[in-house]
């Protein structure tokens, strides 16, 4: 009981209180926009940035701890796209949008704070590790995929379709945030020592990141109503709380992972869709009811489910 109240409540009060501050109109439709497109395109990838500036990239990267994460992740795409597809008889498109919001865990705004609470912040170092590559190589797939549906018998080369998703992932500014932060990370190697200074505003713009992001989130969330198709929602709901964390606990365990890396792979694969999922819904005008209502569902339904999850690891 004391994860529910001392690590998970702590977190979604913040949205909670977000949520209510737009409900009553406290907070307007353009402060909440404005506020998450801070946070968002500055001062997560700045946080993102200082993240990966300081991994000690040769003693993180656990390649276990990798195919743990993003074995489940990619099964939960798939499930979620055939099922979609196949079962309840969405369009093509619909159909890997619905896949994209089963498959991309909110692993940054939730699954930091959540783990920072639960194991401290010396734990963090495998939520990063993951999160390095979580946008880059969950954008380049769920884009492409897309891409080459919608591609579909036009007659479109697929190197231009190919070359078309590679350039959306990498104008995306979390990508940029991250490689930027790869790339100071291997100058640092090198010798290349920057200002105290410079490091204390990249801490401070750091610091308001999460609490930002959590915020903007419950103004966010008030906007997605808990409509459109029922069983499309429920999928959803159900690859990302339950059948991600599910495989992703059972191939860890069985890859033998260390308690550290075993705790960063399960709570990051039982965070609810982030609004990312609703972005990649609109962008392509795909299943953006059931995505919208998804991220609204299933982020209240976490508060549970996580906290069953942190009753089951060690």
């Amino acid at each position: 009981m004391s994860a529910l109240f001392d690590v998970i409540l702590p977190v979604f009060l913040v949205i909670g209180f977000g949520y209510l501050v737009a409900w009553r109109g406290w907070f307007g439709p353009a402060a909440v926009d404005g506020l998450q497109r801070y946070a968002q395109n500055f001062a997560v990838p700045v946080l993102l940035f200082s993240s990966m500036a300081a991994l000690d990239l040769s003693a993180e990267f656990d390649l276990w701890l990798l195919l743990s994460f993003y074995a489940g992740a990619l099964t939960s795409f798939l499930v979620g796209w055939i099922i979609a597809r196949r079962v309840i008889g969405r369009t093509p498109e619909d159909a890997v949008a619905i896949g994209f919001a089963c498959l991309f865990s909110n692993s940054l705004l939730l699954g930091i704070p959540i783990m920072e609470r639960a194991y401290g912040p010396q734990s963090l170092a495998g939520n990063f590790t993951i999160i390095a590559l979580h946008s880059p190589l969950l954008y380049t797939l769920g884009l492409t995929v897309m891409e080459f549906t919608r591609a579909h018998g036009t007659g479109v080369s697929p190197g231009r379709v190919a070359l078309r998703a590679l350039n959306g992932v990498l104008r995306t500014p979390l990508v940029i945030g991250i490689l930027c932060g790869l790339a100071m990370n291997l100058l640092k190697t090198a010798g290349l020592v920057m200002p105290e200074g410079f490091w204390a505003a990249v801490e401070m713009i750091a610091r308001s990141a999460l609490p930002a992001a959590l915020f903007g989130l419950g103004g966010v969330l008030l906007r997605y109503r808990p409509q459109g198709d029922a069983a499309s929602i429920a999928l959803i709901c159900g690859c990302s709380l339950i059948l991600h964390p599910s495989l992703t606990w059972g191939l860890g365990t069985a890859f033998g992972l260390d308690t550290g890396a075993l705790r960063s792979a399960v709570v990051t694969s039982a965070m609810a869709p982030g609004v990312n999922a609703y972005l990649f819904a609109n962008l392509y005008q795909s299943a953006i009811r059931s995505a919208a209502s998804a991220v609204l569902i299933a982020t209240a339904l976490s508060i549970l489910t996580i906290w069953g999850w942190l009753a089951i690891l060690p």
